[in-house]
């Protein structure tokens, strides 16, 4: 089974005249990497994956605040419907944390807000945004695993592969893009959600 759709440094994206662009986002775009069509179709198989997985079990969904927001809502979405149209239902609640980082230190600490001893004895599915170098995701799962919890899986939208990281490195099961970076690129990401109803 394929994890994760890879995404180049290499790779030129699409002309962003075949998207419908809004007006004020046209002149900081040059080009489109991935669709939102493309997003919302791997979210869907991603959520199908997840209640394989983890579907007998009440699951935790943690989300990490602030980027993760929309995509964590888009997922549950997904496995909501799943949840009610398929063949068994699982209790799932939502919880919030948010990771600050103070990089001027030279030990860049991390502060997480959020009330984690209640995930004692869970199932809990943190939902990211991207992970880039892996050290916040890294501090985030050491604290999780201090209140003892049943089972942990992490899920990203975005994994940026960054040569000889120092971070966490997930196995990409739990991955929509795995953007590739090789020694001597400096290929930068800014996702962006064009939601405009």
């Amino acid at each position: 089974m394929a994890h994760g759709l890879q995404i180049k440094d290499e790779e030129s994206g699409y002309n962003k005249n075949l998207f419908c662009i809004p007006k004020h986002y046209e002149e900081d775009l040059e080009r489109v990497f991935i669709p939102h069509g493309v997003i919302l179709d791997r979210t869907e198989r991603l959520a199908r994956d997840i209640m394989q997985d983890m579907g007998n079990h009440h699951i935790v969904a943690l989300c990490v605040l602030k980027g993760g927001y929309k995509f964590f809502a888009d997922l549950l979405d997904h496995i909501k419907a799943l949840n009610q149209n398929g063949d068994k239902s699982v209790p799932i609640t939502v919880d919030f944390v948010r990771i600050k980082s103070y990089c001027d230190t030279p030990t860049e600490k991390m502060s997480i807000v959020g009330e984690l001893s209640t995930l004692n004895g869970k199932n809990v599915l943190v939902v990211e945004d991207i992970i880039k170098t892996g050290r916040t995701m890294k501090a985030l799962l050491s604290e999780l695993k201090d209140n003892e919890p049943k089972m942990v899986k992490v899920v990203s939208l975005l994994i940026k592969r960054i040569y000889r990281s120092p971070g966490y490195r997930p196995d990409c099961k739990y991955c929509i893009f795995l953007l590739i970076q090789n020694k001597t690129s400096s290929f930068h990401f800014m996702p962006l959600f064009i939601n405009e109803n």
